[in-house]
């Protein structure tokens, strides 16, 4: 197993990161405590979970998955083993059953958020600490045509999330913070206001980033190169489609895309051609897809890891021997021919 600097702290994490989104929903506790303990006898230290988990979000599981690390490391006793990293989640709609009804970004709901993480954790510190979304309008989850809405002002301003963050942080309850779906401009931001003394410098940010979906690259790959604030990349499957197994409209059992059909942000006739390329580049090459695709996500100079998660410990032995996997020239030649034809299949 590899192993990256977080930003420019003195943390060392695996570049295969444990994602752990399906626990309480897909995946029960004694599933996630197998995951959890294959991976760290695999050599992944660095756990990536969040306060909405499981997904979908509900208020019936809200905080599940938090809930079940920290059995985990109840029953373990492997806090000081894992890089433990969460997420506070932003403002929407639909989780009109977190704080107030209307979960912002602000000193008062991030001191509240933090706390009660870290009694679903059973632990008393944080290693890494993320805004999932930004409060603001911002062209994140996929968003594309931007437009400034000159209106739009009842967000947190930046300045006192992130003095917030700094109070926390010299609490001792977080030790580094980072960003998640946030753009080049609200990353360059949050770094100028750290330059300027007002909070903790972010050492990442967890953004989509997959063969199907490289956009990062267009702005956010130089700032996280230049800013030694790396990509933590979520879905490097493409929500699972990368395998192939949703090829023809086949609908798995069990699998995510079959349990909750609405979740279409990979799929489309573009994706679907894009995806059947990518597979048959792999098979070509003796390689399995999954494990193909993961490995070049975590090959990127701005990578610091790539986040993986199952739903079986099949599924998750498959995804975590992709940290072995040294991908050949001829194989990088012919995904970037592949990517001149297939450049933005979905977002």
């Amino acid at each position: 197993m590899d192993y990256r600097r977080l930003g420019r702290s003195d943390i060392e994490v695996s570049s295969l990161c444990l994602g752990t989104m399906t626990w309480g929903e897909q995946n029960t506790q004694e599933e996630g405590f197998a995951q959890m303990d294959a991976a760290l006898e695999r050599g992944i230290n660095f756990f990536d979970t969040a306060e909405m988990y499981p997904i979908a979000p509900r208020e019936e599981t809200y905080g599940r998955t938090e809930e079940i690390i920290g059995n985990w490391f109840a029953a373990r006793g492997t806090r000081d083993k894992v890089v433990l990293a969460t997420k506070a989640l932003g403002p929407g709609s639909r989780f009109d059953y977190v704080r107030d009804g209307k979960p912002r970004l602000n000193r008062a709901h991030l001191v509240q958020a933090v706390d009660d993480s870290l009694r679903r954790l059973q632990t008393d510190y944080i290693d890494l600490y993320q805004l999932h979304w930004p409060e603001r309008n911002a062209n994140f989850f996929g968003k594309l045509g931007y437009q400034h809405d000159p209106s739009d002002t009842d967000w947190t301003p930046l300045e006192e999330t992130l003095e917030a963050l700094g109070e926390i942080v010299r609490s001792g309850k977080v030790r580094h913070i980072g960003l998640s779906n946030e753009t080049a401009w609200g990353t360059m931001k949050t770094l100028e206001l750290a330059e300027r003394g007002l909070g903790p410098r972010v050492v990442s940010i967890q953004n989509p980033y997959s063969l199907l979906n490289r956009s990062f690259e267009a702005g956010l790959a130089e700032v996280a190169i230049r800013e030694d604030c790396g990509l933590l990349a979520y879905a490097p499957l493409g929500a699972g489609v990368l395998t192939g197994k949703y090829l023809d409209g086949a609908k798995p059992e069990g699998a995510r895309m079959t349990l909750f059909p609405k979740n279409t942000r990979y799929l489309g006739e573009r994706a679907e051609a894009a995806t059947r390329a990518y597979v048959a580049l792999a098979r070509l090459h003796d390689l399995d897809p999954a494990q193909m695709a993961i490995a070049y996500v975590a090959s990127r100079p701005f990578t610091t890891a790539a986040i993986i998660g199952a739903t079986s410990l099949d599924q998750l032995e498959t995804n975590m021997a992709a940290a072995d996997l040294e991908l050949s020239e001829e194989v990088l030649e012919g995904l970037e021919d592949l990517h001149k034809v297939y450049t933005y299949p979905c977002p």
